[in-house]
């Protein structure tokens, strides 16, 4: 136990304050049980940490451990939560949660039973934490975290600190919000590194490795995260990186369910059942037609990545369509929905239409469309109904 209270201390003294995520400053921390969902390596941990530190508490009082130490082997969760509470503890932060077996039942237990408790925990496999969260929905308040986005990857590189701007007020203001922003700070040539590394912030901890590292969040997902959460064939597993390499060279993906059953080998059912897990486990987005209903019931119909540096981790050569298409949802879909509509490429809230593109691009496939706007890669500023891609970076 005491090495429990060692190792909290020193991860807490040694964790960084120069930098915050976005989240940290959203999160309402004097809920009593939080749940903080996100894809490996997109900072939980770091948030934890800071949070502790930032509020100057002893591990007396707030306590950090990770469910993947060895000691949950021959103890529980509960013991840990007595313990603490009987010596004065009043905040418990539990990453990894997903790593211990029984942890939905007995958060339940600790919520019932220490009322006056502060329990914060972390899970990355998202294939058991989503579920579980909406069974503990009456207890829990529950958050996303999203890896960097374009904004926060200027802050972390020491650029510049820029605030953040909605979506509306881009769409209204976006020439004004561009010149002002480039005037202080070129980014194109930002943006295009961008695109390939820095959406996970332990780029920061060796760059000469990102792409190894990410390759290996990737595996991990695979072969970890999704057994653990889901009954599967080995060989489904081996189907499921296929599948990725395959996509990583395809997308933006119009679905042809027979073409690709038969580019992987593997039956209708086996597709669509691997494409959602691959979902659930922020690797890929899936966009489904405008107004579809109920989108669990249909068949999607493009396949994006879930950002761009995934795309550059799984293939050596990617489209620059696809990389454009991929980076504009992941930066909107934090708080927008996105569907793909019959004309354009991208629907937002059901309301707002975008065409995405090169600096070329123009207004014939939305032409005479109300809100329609055309979204241009390499380019500083905008006119109009034009808006440089990287702005959309700015929403988080």
């Amino acid at each position: 136990m005491d090495q429990l209270y060692i190792l909290s201390e020193r991860l807490v003294k040694n964790v960084s304050m120069q930098y915050q995520r976005y989240l940290a400053k959203n999160i309402d921390w004097s809920e009593h049980l939080i749940g903080i969902r996100g894809s490996r390596g997109v900072g939980k941990t770091t948030m934890m940490l800071q949070h502790i530190r930032h509020n100057k508490w002893s591990s007396q009082v707030a306590l950090y451990v990770s469910l993947d130490h060895m000691w949950f082997a021959s103890h529980s969760i509960l013991e840990l939560v007595e313990y603490h509470y009987t010596h004065g503890g009043k905040y418990l932060f539990l990453d990894e949660i997903h790593r211990y077996r029984n942890w939905m039942q007995e958060l339940k237990n600790i919520s019932d039973y220490y009322p006056d408790m502060y329990v914060v925990f972390t899970g990355s496999s998202l294939l058991q934490i989503d579920n579980a969260i909406a069974d503990l929905s009456r207890r829990c308040i529950s958050y996303m975290m999203q890896g960097l986005s374009f904004r926060e990857y200027l802050l972390f590189s020491n650029l510049v600190q820029w605030e953040s701007f909605p979506l509306e007020q881009i769409l209204n203001e976006h020439t004004s919000i561009a010149v002002r922003l480039n005037s202080e700070l070129h980014v194109l040539p930002y943006f295009a590194q961008y695109l390939r590394e820095g959406y996970y912030p332990f780029y920061w901890a060796n760059k000469t490795t990102y792409q190894a590292r990410l390759q290996h969040v990737i595996s991990t997902i695979i072969d970890v995260d999704i057994p653990q959460a889901k009954p599967i064939e080995f060989e489904t597993l081996y189907k499921a990186k296929q599948l990725l390499s395959a996509l990583a060279g395809l997308v933006p993906y119009t679905l042809n369910i027979s073409d690709l059953c038969k580019t992987i080998g593997i039956t209708r059912n086996q597709l669509l059942r691997l494409l959602n897990l691959l979902e659930r486990s922020s690797l890929i987005r899936k966009l489904y037609a405008e107004q579809s209903g109920i989108q669990s019931l249909g068949k999607p119909k493009k396949i994006l990545f879930e950002n761009t540096n995934l795309m550059y981790a799984l293939s050596p050569s990617t489209d620059s369509g696809t990389i454009r298409e991929t980076y504009f949802c992941n930066q909107l879909s934090l708080t927008h929905t996105l569907a793909m509509p019959n004309k354009g490429d991208i629907v937002v809230d059901n309301q707002f239409l975008f065409e995405v593109g090169g600096h070329g691009k123009g207004y014939k496939q939305i032409k005479g469309i109300t809100n329609s706007w055309v979204v241009a890669d390499d380019i500083e500023t905008g006119f109009g109904n034009k808006i440089p891609l990287w702005l959309f970076g700015m929403m988080y």
